[in-house]
Order: C-alpha cells, then sequence, then structure tokens
C-alpha cells in the first residue's frame, strides 16, 4: 500500500494505492456507442505506427483505473489514457494480462485520460467530491492526471485542460486549432474524414514539426503513389531515349 501524504489534510479525502482484491468486481458494462471504440484504436494505430509505442507504457482504452479513497475503492475507466511507465506484472517469470491499473502502486500517474463524449455523460464529469466521485473530480484531485482531454465526436469539439496549482486550466489552440502534448512530444487535434466505414470528426496526431502521422491505410496510399510516380517518371525516360534512337532496355 502507498499513501499521498499531501492528501491527508482535514478538507481533503485520504487517499491509498491499494491492489484490487482478486474477487473484486469490475464492472463490465458496453462502450456507449460503437464510435468511441473506433476513436480509441485510431489513435492508438498512429502511435505504434510511428514507434512511439515502447513496452513499458500502457496506452489502452475503456479501462479501470483505481484509487482507495477514504477507505473506499473507486474505479474509473477513461475512454482512452496513456501511461508512460509501468511496473511489469509477471506470475512466475510470465507476464499477466491486466484487469485494471492503480498508479503508484503500479507505476506512474497517466499523463494524459481523454473522454469521448455522448449524450449520456451526465454526472459522470461531475467535479464534486461526493461519493462516489464523478471522473473530472477523479482525475484532478484524485489522480492528478496533468492533461485531461474532452472530446465531443458530432460536434468535432476538443477541449484539454493542463493540471495547473492543483486544478485543471483549459489551454489554448495553435493556430491550427492543435494542442500540444508535451508527455508525448506531440500535438493532439480533430480530423474530418473518412476511415473503417465512417466518416466524421476524428483525433489526430501530429508530429512536433507538425506533419501528420499517418494511419495504415494512409501509409499505404502514400507508398503506392510514390511507386506510381516512380513508374510514370521512369516511362518519361524510356520515351525520351526512343526519340533519341536509344533502347531503353538495352541499357
Amino acid at each position: 500500500m502507498v499513501t499521498s501524504p499531501h492528501l491527508t489534510a482535514d478538507n481533503k479525502p485520504q487517499i491509498t494505492w491499494e491492489a484490487l482484491p482478486e474477487d473484486f468486481l469490475l464492472e463490465d458494462d458496453p462502450v456507449e456507442n460503437n464510435g468511441q471504440p473506433l476513436l480509441a484504436g485510431a489513435l492508438r494505430e498512429i502511435l505504434e505506427l510511428a514507434g512511439f509505442i515502447q513496452p513499458q507504457m500502457l496506452i489502452v482504452s475503456n479501462f479501470g483505473l483505481c484509487a482507495t479513497v477514504d477507505g473506499r475503492i473507486v474505479v474509473k475507466a477513461p475512454d482512452w489514457l496513456y501511461v508512460p511507465a509501468i511496473v511489469p506484472l509477471e506470475v512466475d517469470g510470465m507476464t499477466k494480462i491486466r484487469r485494471s491499473y492503480t498508479p503508484n502502486l503500479e507505476g506512474e500517474i497517466p499523463q494524459v485520460v481523454m473522454e469521448f463524449l455522448s449524450e449520456t455523460d451526465g454526472e459522470e464529469y461531475s467535479q464534486k467530491s461526493t461519493f462516489p466521485p464523478g471522473k473530472w473530480f477523479f482525475f484532478e484531485q484524485i489522480l492528478k492526471v496533468p492533461i485531461y482531454v474532452i472530446f465531443e465526436p458530432n460536434a468535432g469539439r476538443l477541449e484539454v485542460y493542463h493540471l495547473e496549482a492543483g486544478v485543471y486550466q483549459a489551454a489554448i489552440p495553435d493556430a491550427q486549432g492543435r494542442y500540444w502534448i508535451g508527455s508525448m512530444n506531440l500535438f493532439l487535434g480533430t480530423w474530418w474524414g473518412y476511415k473503417e466505414g465512417h466518416e466524421w470528426y476524428w483525433l489526430r496526431w501530429w508530429d512536433a514539426a507538425g506533419n501528420l502521422l499517418p494511419w495504415a491505410v494512409e501509409s499505404i496510399a502514400q507508398a503506392q503513389q510514390v511507386a506510381e510516380e516512380q513508374r510514370q517518371r521512369a516511362e518519361r525516360l524510356a520515351e525520351i531515349l526512343r526519340l533519341q534512337g536509344i533502347d531503353p532496355d538495352s541499357l
């Protein structure tokens, strides 16, 4: 058990970081809609193709983050989260599949959590400390996650909050409407387009130079375009040689 001594003041809850009991029943509710897993998967796909993801990281979606608040276990599952470094979970030398994650006990605090809003979110995002606390209070005051992202897919509205002096403050996007995520050395922004049979607003990553990081299908299309341009250049060169009386096949 790990205790956060800075949260023991009378006006703040007592926070401890304890392993979940083996028989603890995690909620297994379905996601709000079919778009949420697509959005989360698309974000991870880009990072994997870019070589960003490393074995020590935890990048998952709809996954339980745990803390014990005043002696009671609280579990909140953001739609997407990033932890830079975790303690390997091994049993008898074999890597064990995680069913949840308790910061400080199992590794670092998540650096980024994201929520994809739906029409049924309601009080889940409350800033109040009433038990059980809403996600906003849990991420801000309990876990103290540095960056909290809220995305409303239908409207394409993206809000990014930075933890400053213990409270979330709205970040200001750059001229392109993107937000710098310093812990990942990447920009995050919205993009309207088609993927996996759907045309809507997606979240995308850009590198520090402002280059859009591609999905697999885009990488394949780019490679095909390059190959086609090379083929066309070769044909033009061959035609020039023929006009000069030179057989290009003889070269």
